[in-house]
């Protein structure tokens, strides 16, 4: 299959990154794609800013699901291309515009090509925040057209182009965000015996997170607890109020997950005893692991070596988030790694993709689909 026409799409997709339940530019131009297609051979659904299609199969018996993430995230894009964002401090740094393209491109495969069972498109929002797939789930639209199986991949720069990676069992980690308020008093830096000083109790704190990986959890177990912004005062001489600390949490188990909030919620109450202040804690965002189902990822593994559509790598688990993880808790199915060689990884403002893999990734999934639902 020809992959030109879903570059071109990628590129148009590139330029109109949006936050997550706010692709509303990105929901519209999917859907005057799909309007270009034969529209007795689909039905059409959307669900907030999201998108559902069912490609109507000659006899089905099953339906499989495939699904593309749409959101972009608040970076500012620093790449070398013609086509960049053009809404101001948001870009595509996560590869969702070549997931998109490449979802594209097998829904009009399987469009003009029926086989037996119907396939169903999801193009889900808010991946990176706050979290479109577990809403999605429930939804009325989503389980009118529930897959018996579901699929999905993620752009991977370490690799590169013609790989493909994946491994059975847990390939990404549970995920939370973290963010800390601490409230103290204010004061003239001249006379810090009159204040509380907040910059000081963030600093300690945040020193304090990092003993919970290395003192609480079993070594032969994993975790990351990562504090990635501190934002506390307004001037050199003021004693600051206020402080934020703003970070995540990675773990490999639930168990662990639990533990390392346990003892967050331990320090934090130790902070506000020691600094005489107030705290409040806010974990946003939570994400389940990403598990491939045993069964369907060395079937599919099998099939990649046997056919040679691609090359194949059997990857170790990452500490990587990833929504899909919900879908694959109620619905068998996997995640794959694309590879796409670049030397600029995730969420980074100078990532670009090679887009060739676009057209790998049409060919594995087509031919894949092909023979899963014939």
């Amino acid at each position: 299959m020809n992959a030109q026409p879903f570059i071109a799409i990628r590129r148009e997709l590139h330029k109109i990154p949006e936050p997550g339940f706010a692709e509303f530019k990105t929901q519209r131009f999917l859907l005057d794609y799909l309007a270009t297609l034969p529209q007795e051979r689909m039905e059409i659904k959307t669900w907030r800013t999201g998108i559902l299609i069912k490609v109507k199969g000659a006899n089905p018996t099953k339906r499989l699901g495939y699904r593309a993430d749409m959101d972009g995230l608040p970076i500012p894009e620093e790449t070398s291309y013609a086509f960049k964002s053009t809404h101001p401090g948001y870009m595509h740094a996560c590869g969702h515009d070549m997931h998109m393209a490449i979802a594209l491109g097998v829904l009009t495969y399987f469009v003009e090509n029926q086989v037996k069972d119907d396939l169903i498109f999801i193009f889900q929002p808010a991946e990176e925040g706050p979290g479109g797939a577990q809403p999605m789930l429930a939804s009325e639209e989503f389980n009118e057209w529930r897959p018996d199986a579901i699929f999905a991949l993620h752009i991977a720069p370490e690799y590169p182009v013609g790989t493909i990676a994946l491994k059975p069992g847990i390939l990404f980690a549970n995920t939370s965000e973290l963010f800390i308020d601490l409230y103290g008093k204010g004061g003239h830096a001249a006379f810090p015996h009159t204040a509380n000083d907040m910059v000081i109790a963030a600093a300690h704190l945040a020193t304090q997170l990092q003993s919970i990986v290395s003192r609480n959890i079993d070594p032969l177990d994993s975790a990351v607890v990562t504090i990635g912004k501190i934002e506390g005062g307004t001037k050199q001489n003021i004693i600051a109020e206020k402080a934020r600390l703003e970070g995540t949490i990675r773990t490999l188990s639930m168990e662990s997950m639990q533990k390392v909030k346990s003892r967050i919620e331990a320090l934090v109450r130790g902070t506000e005893a020691g600094f005489e202040c107030q705290a409040a804690i806010d974990y946003g965002a939570n994400y389940c692991q990403v598990y491939n189902d045993e069964t369907l990822t060395h079937e599919f593994m099998n099939w990649v070596k046997d056919t040679g559509v691609a090359a194949l790598i059997e990857c170790k688990t990452a500490m990587t988030g990833e929504d899909f993880g919900y879908f694959l808790a109620e619905i068998p199915g996997f995640l794959f790694w694309l590879g796409v060689d670049t030397p600029y990884g995730l969420h980074h403002a100078k990532i670009e993709p090679n887009e060739s893999a676009i057209e790998v990734a049409i060919r594995v999934l087509t031919q894949y689909l092909s023979w899963k639902a014939s």
